[in-house]
C-alpha cells in the first residue's frame, strides 16, 4: 500500500507546518515557541485520548515503519501501549509546558522534542518525514538563543 497516497494531504500540512516552525525559529523564536507549545499540547492530548480509548490504533504505524521498528511496534509495544503512551503524552505536555518557561526549561524542552521527534522519524511517512527533522532543527535554533524569558513577557 501506498501511504503517502493515503495521507497525503495531512503530511503536506505536518510538513508546511514544520517549514513554517522553523522559519519562525530563525526569524521570530517566541512564535516558534508558541506553535511548538500548541503542537506539542495537541499531540499530548490526541496521544492520551488515543491511548486510553483505542490504543490499538497505534499497531498502524508498524506498517509504515522499517523492519526493525516494526518489530519493536508488534512485539514489546504492542503488550504495552497504553503505559507507553501515556508517559510519552506525559513528555509531550512537559515539552509544551517548558516551551513557555525560562531558559533552562526552554531548552530542556528543546532538547525533549529533538529526541522525541529524531525518535519518530523511522515511522517514514507515519511521522510525515522528513517533518521531524526539519522540527528538530527548529527545536534546536531557539535552543541556542541567549534570551530566552517567559514566553509572556517575550518581545514579539
Amino acid at each position: 500500500m501506498n501511504y503517502l497516497e493515503v495521507y497525503l494531504v495531512p503530511y503536506l500540512i505536518s510538513n508546511l507546518v514544520a517549514l513554517l516552525i522553523l522559519w519562525a525559529a530563525w526569524k521570530k523564536p517566541t512564535l516558534a515557541r508558541l506553535l511548538f507549545a500548541l503542537l506539542f499540547i495537541w499531540a499530548c492530548a490526541m496521544n492520551l485520548f488515543t491511548a486510553l480509548t483505542n490504543p490499538s490504533d497505534y499497531l498502524a504505524y508498524a506498517n509504515m515503519a522499517p523492519d526493525w521498528y516494526k518489530d519493536f511496534i508488534e512485539g514489546w509495544f504492542a503488550d504495552h501501549i497504553t503505559v507507553m503512551v501515556t508517559l510519552i503524552a506525559i513528555g509531550q505536555g512537559a515539552i509544551a509546558i517548558g516551551m513557555l518557561l525560562l531558559k533552562p526549561w526552554v531548552q530542556l524542552a528543546c532538547v525533549g522534542a529533538i529526541l522525541f521527534l529524531l525518535g519518530i522519524a523511522p515511522l517514514g511517512v507515519g511521522s510525515a518525514f522528513p517533518f521531524s527533522i526539519t522540527a528538530s532543527a527548529a527545536a534546536y535554533l531557539i535552543f541556542r538563543k541567549k534570551e530566552l524569558t517567559y514566553l509572556w513577557r517575550s518581545s514579539w
